[in-house]
């Protein structure tokens, strides 16, 4: 009988050594996904270009800027893109979808093209240059 026990208790001791095993690989450090900085370069798949009108410049004295932006980006990509290309703190994040509108030249229908544009808000203090002066 006690050779048995003997037997019992180094299986036993086995398991415990290949569950400390398991164990240790699962001590990586993981990056989250939100502090994930974009690859160089990936802004400008994001961002078309500042979309400049009056009222654009309005919005400039508010710390809001005006980007046409690819149809399928979204405010967090959006965002990423506008702090890594311009060095600035992005406090909040408007996304505006502008169909496409019926248009015609005499006989000639046609439509002119959707857009999508994003109005970006910045942290007080801090400036974009959009058109250099």
């Amino acid at each position: 009988m006690a050779l048995r026990n003997i037997f019992k208790k180094k299986k036993i001791e086995e398991k415990e050594v290949e569950k400390k095993e398991i164990e240790k690989p699962k001590e990586e450090i993981i990056v989250p996904k939100r502090e994930r900085k974009l690859i160089i370069g990936e802004a400008y798949r994001i961002l078309k270009t500042p979309h400049v009108t009056e009222k654009a410049a309005d919005l400039v004295k508010k710390n809001q800027y005006v980007f046409n932006i690819y149809p399928k980006k979204n405010k967090i990509e959006i965002k990423k893109a506008i702090e890594d290309l311009y060095g600035v703190r992005v406090l909040k994040v408007k996304i505006i979808n502008i169909p496409a509108k019926k248009r015609r030249l005499g006989k000639v229908k046609g439509w002119k093209a959707g857009y999508k544009k994003a109005i970006v808000k910045i942290k007080e203090g801090q400036k974009i240059e959009v058109l250099p002066r």
